[in-house]
């Protein structure tokens, strides 16, 4: 029992990270149809440029105040919501009516020029770093069975807490303001749109800017988790965290917001509970696995419809 729940508590703190990374993709595809592929190295930017606010600032483990998390995680959050801004208006933007085969080459090469910027750059270079504790993990939960005790820690609440306010936020946005009109205006017929007096251009732009503020967000909560995982943006770790989020986009339904929370969540318990029942070495395989099994099943995903292919 004691296992179980250790593992429950692990798979909805992993899944809250990959659900915020999914909204990312999700976001970019129900507007303009294509995969943002430069989106997963959004991530490592966000928990680099933390490491990198962290140490600047002073805030290294007992020496930082209670608001040196919020502090940096609003930076890191700024920078690459500025990232993602530029990266739409000089990569994408001139592409936006070319063939997709084009826009698909281009966010790989973005992708990869951000990696290797990121290994160069002498604020990142190659070696790995530890991130500061920002917050002490204390215990903050204990409960105890027959079996053992399981503890949860504060990075874990604050974690989950997090990624609930970031996801119920965009959710809100999405659907009850005049930005998530404009948006989901634009998801239906961009032309149209236009036609109506919706800045296009504004309202795609915002898109990338929200969907990397949570790409950093998530890459800022992920280092705080796991503070000895900060390495290079081309490190295999990263790439498979930006994979995995892909997948759980997928799994859920591309192009779905709750979709994108959902398959975060699901992945998550696959993997999570794969790695201790049945072996940590197949972890990618019961993700990847899942992956095939869904597109076999249900091409469009949990909570997704049916699309069709605008020509």
């Amino acid at each position: 029992m004691t296992d179980f729940v250790q593992t429950l508590v692990s798979s909805i703190t992993v899944g809250s990270l990959y659900a915020l990374i999914a909204l990312g993709y999700t976001m970019v595809y129900g507007i303009l149809r294509f995969i943002n592929f430069a989106h997963g190295d959004i991530v490592v930017l966000g928990a680099w440029f933390s490491y990198t606010l962290a140490t600047k600032f002073g805030y290294v483990g007992a020496d930082a105040p209670w608001y040196a998390g919020l502090l940096v995680l609003l930076s890191s959050c700024a920078l690459c919501s500025l990232i993602g801004f530029v990266i739409e208006r000089f990569a994408y933007r001139p592409l936006r009516r070319s063939p997709r085969l084009n826009i698909l080459i281009t966010a790989i090469g973005v992708s990869l020029l951000l990696q290797n910027i990121g290994i160069q750059t002498w604020a990142f270079g190659a070696s790995p770093r530890a991130m500061p504790n920002l917050w002490p993990n204390r215990d903050l939960i204990r409960m105890t069975f027959a079996s053992g005790t399981v503890v949860i820690g504060l990075v874990d609440v604050l974690i989950l807490s997090l990624s609930a306010i970031l996801m119920v936020a965009l959710q809100y946005l999405v659907f009850h303001t005049s930005l998530g009109r404009a948006m989901r205006a634009i998801s239906f017929n961009a032309d149209t749109a236009a036609l109506m007096g919706i800045p296009v251009d504004r309202v795609v732009s915002m898109t990338f800017v929200l969907g990397s503020a949570l790409a950093a967000a998530a890459g800022f909560l992920f280092v705080m988790k796991y503070p000895a995982a900060l390495n290079h943006p081309a490190d295999p770790a990263w790439v498979l965290l930006g994979l995995k989020a892909f997948v759980a986009a997928v799994v859920g339904g591309i192009g779905s917001i709750r979709g994108a929370v959902a398959g975060g969540f699901v992945i998550a318990f696959v993997e999570q509970f794969g790695m201790f029942y049945i072996g940590a070495s197949y972890r990618d395989v019961y993700v990847f696995g899942l992956l095939v099994l869904i597109l076999l099943v249900k091409p469009t995903g949990i909570l997704g419809s049916p699309l069709r292919e605008k020509v």
